[in-house]
């Protein structure tokens, strides 16, 4: 069956929803999200905790609630949301073959939004050696499966090890006693990472730490037995455990992306977008934690709703910007996005279209993340000789969140100058 749509979403997490809600308000015509899980509402379905806004009696929010509240808004604006639903690959740039419960579609689009989200590494991604026990979970695997089955003891095992130093390990911690596991120890390999998160303490009975600690090998047959880790001194160990997670070192869910050929952004592994999330192909858009893992649900709705203007533009036949000025990052700064800063669309035909040159390109925000915690950094910004932006932060930056820079760090950036570098100084 082949059918067709004004804006195809691809994804109903946080981004996918919010810019499926404001797509269909602003009267995009027939809006259709696609969702391969069989509930809408992305990761936050999982997170049975507080720390996800309030509503509008200002009461607290937890993270399946605040998912039933972005479904409802999209559906309350007009936008169409299948859940079992699968996109499987592309017939052409803006035609997607879908796996649905029905059979097989083929759906054309006049504008694709892909906000498929991002996941954790798992085990064989890390590289760590040893045998194929039961046992070996992501973060986002243990929430799945007590938000199914529910927080009975030993769902998730007796004695269990945490390895990683992002925020997602706390969660993972929290989860793991509920569950009536014990936590034998969190992992981190970077030195000081769980102190600085709070994680030991931030708990009734507190957690041991390993920091500067790397897990070396996986024991067991059948199901797991223990964890070897390496401390930085060299020194080594086996902690008992029967359940290890594995959190943070989020990759995006690109395969989607890398089918199409769309380029992707070597810190990231997402796709290259410009301001206005345009990838390089016309019509194809990229939003939300596909373009950056691990940001909270918040920052990733926000990037759908800011979506919507550049989408609106695709309908209404404005052209697609082809190049730009790419943009790096220097020194110890893992990522940032956008990618490209390029000239803004002008009305005109369709195609994609090489503006006349020089142009300014339109001012942007940044989104930075370090590799490294950095004690009040100065951030700059240049082009070339051309000093665009520099500030000491007064804040502390950490490898687990990202900082924001507004729209004048890139205001000034010509169209015709080599590429755009963001660095930081200590």
């Amino acid at each position: 069956m082949t059918r067709t749509v004004d804006v195809l979403v691809v994804g109903a997490g946080p981004a996918g929803l919010a810019a499926a809600a404001g797509l269909a308000a602003a009267g995009a015509g027939r809006v259709e999200v696609l969702e391969r899980e069989t509930d809408a509402g992305g990761v936050p379905r999982h997170c049975v905790r507080p720390g996800f806004g309030s509503d509008a009696l200002g009461r607290p929010l937890d993270g399946p609630a605040y998912a039933r509240r972005a479904v409802r808004a999209a559906a309350r604006a007009g936008a169409t949301v299948r859940t079992g639903v699968s996109a499987t690959g592309w017939a052409a740039p803006l035609t997607l073959d879908v796996t649905a419960p029905t059979g097989l579609e083929r759906i054309r689009a006049r504008a694709v939004v892909l906000a498929t989200g991002a996941r954790e590494r798992p085990r064989s991604a890390r590289l760590v050696p040893g045998s194929r026990p039961a046992g070996v979970l992501t973060t986002g695997e243990l929430q799945r499966t007590v938000a199914r089955f529910g927080a009975r003891a030993g769902l998730a095992g007796r004695r269990a090890v945490v390895v990683g130093g992002d925020p997602v390990a706390r969660h993972a911690v929290r989860t793991l006693r509920e569950a009536g596991a014990v936590v034998a120890a969190v992992v981190c390999e970077r030195p000081g990472t769980a102190t600085a998160l709070g994680v030991g303490g931030a708990f009734a009975t507190p957690v041991p730490v390993l920091s500067g600690t790397v897990v070396t090998e996986l024991t067991g047959r059948g199901r797991l037995t223990g964890v070897a880790v390496r401390a930085g001194d060299g020194r080594t160990a086996v902690l008992r455990c029967d359940t290890v997670v594995f959190t943070g070192d989020w990759i995006p869910d690109h395969e989607l992306v890398r089918l199409l050929g769309v380029p992707l952004a070597p810190g990231t592994r997402g796709p290259v977008t410009d301001g206005g999330f345009r990838t390089a192909e016309p019509g194809v858009f990229a939003v939300g934690n596909l373009l950056h893992g691990g940001e909270p649900a918040r920052r990733a709705a926000a990037e759908g709703r800011a979506v919507v203007g550049a989408v609106l533009a695709r309908l209404a036949g404005r052209p697609w910007p082809a190049g730009g000025v790419p943009v790096a990052t220097e020194g110890p700064l893992r990522w940032v996005t956008p990618g490209l800063l390029g000239p803004a669309p002008v009305p005109g035909g369709s195609e994609a279209v090489s503006l006349p040159l020089p142009v300014p390109a339109p001012p942007v925000p940044l989104l930075v993340r370090p590799e490294r915690r950095l004690v009040r950094p100065v951030l700059t910004v240049r082009q070339g000789d051309v000093l665009l932006g520099r500030e000491r932060l007064a804040a502390t930056l950490v490898p687990w969140r990202s900082v924001r820079l507004g729209p004048w760090w890139t205001d000034g950036v010509d169209g015709a100058g080599g590429p755009v570098v963001v660095a930081a100084e200590e």
